[in-house]
C-alpha cells in the first residue's frame, strides 16, 4: 500500500498540487512506519514486533500521553505547486526543510497564477480571517478583474525579459501573493501531525487548509494508519 504512495499526485486548488516524493522508513525495507515509530520507542532493532495488537497498543500510549519522539522517525518528502499565499503561511512552520523554486533560474509560466473559486468576505470578528461569501455578481465581476491583471502583468514581464532584463527583476511585474511556485519539503511525523492539527482547522485560511487536508487524507493516514487513528481521537478531539 505505501509502495503505491511514492510517486502519487493530488491535485489542489485550480492548478495546484502535492505529491510524495519519498517515505522514511521506505517502502522497500518492509517496514511500516507505525511499526518503526514503535521499535523506535523500544530502542530495539528495526522490524521486530510483538505483534499487532501489542504494538498498537504503545502507539496509542505514546500519542495519548505526548511521548513524542518516536514519531519524529519517521519522515515525509513531499514536492508541492502552491500559490505564494499558501506558502506564506507554510513556512512560519520552520520545522519543515524546504527548497524553493527559484524565479532567478527559470521563467514563470502564463496562467500559473491561482484564481480563487470563490471570494469570500472579510471577518467582522477576527481581522485576519474571513466568513461566507460575497454576492454573484460581485464575485465574477472580481475574477474577471483577476485575470485581466494577470493578463496585463505577464504581458509586461514577458516584455521586460525580452528586452534582455535579468530574470531576478522581471519577476517585479509579477502579481506577488498568487503565482505558482514549486517547493520540495521535508518532515518528520510528529511535526507533520502538528501542522495537520493546526492548518486542517476550520479557522485556517482556506488555501493552505486544502493541502493540509489532502497531505492527511492522501498520504499521512495511508501511510501510518494507526497514527493516524490516534491522532484523530487523542489530538484532533481536543480541537
Amino acid at each position: 500500500m505505501t509502495n503505491e504512495l511514492i510517486g502519487k499526485r493530488i491535485s489542489v486548488l485550480d492548478k495546484g498540487w502535492i505529491e510524495l516524493v519519498d517515505l522514511m522508513p521506505h517502502p522497500a525495507t518492509g517496514v511500516s512506519g507505525d511499526l518503526a515509530i514503535v521499535n523506535a520507542a523500544r530502542t530495539s532493532f528495526l522490524g521486530e514486533s510483538k505483534g499487532d495488537e501489542r504494538d498498537k497498543k504503545l502507539l496509542f500510549y505514546l500519542l495519548k500521553n505526548r511521548h513524542t519522539s518516536p514519531f519524529e522517525m519517521v519522515e515525509f518528502k513531499f514536492r508541492a505547486h502552491a500559490p505564494l499565499v499558501t506558502w506564506w503561511q507554510w513556512v512560519r512552520h520552520r520545522t519543515w526543510n524546504a527548497n524553493a523554486q527559484s524565479g532567478r533560474y527559470t521563467e514563470f509560466e502564463e496562467n500559473d497564477f491561482y484564481v480563487p473559486d470563490v471570494w469570500r468576505r472579510q471577518s467582522k470578528d477576527n481581522k485576519q480571517a474571513s466568513e461566507g461569501q460575497i454576492e454573484p455578481a460581485d464575485d465574477q465581476y472580481l475574477t474577471e478583474q483577476l485575470l485581466k491583471h494577470y493578463d496585463a502583468s505577464y504581458a509586461l514581464y514577458q516584455d521586460a525579459i525580452q528586452r534582455g532584463v535579468a530574470r531576478e527583476q522581471a519577476r517585479l511585474f509579477l502579481p506577488g501573493f498568487s503565482v505558482y511556485y514549486t517547493w520540495v519539503m521535508k518532515v518528520d511525523a510528529h511535526n507533520l501531525m502538528h501542522f495537520l492539527r493546526l492548518r486542517m482547522a476550520q479557522d485556517a485560511q482556506y488555501e493552505i487548509r486544502v493541502y493540509a487536508q489532502a497531505i492527511y487524507n492522501h498520504f499521512f493516514k495511508p501511510a501510518l494508519p494507526w497514527t493516524a487513528e490516534a491522532f484523530e481521537q487523542f489530538i484532533l478531539a481536543e480541537g
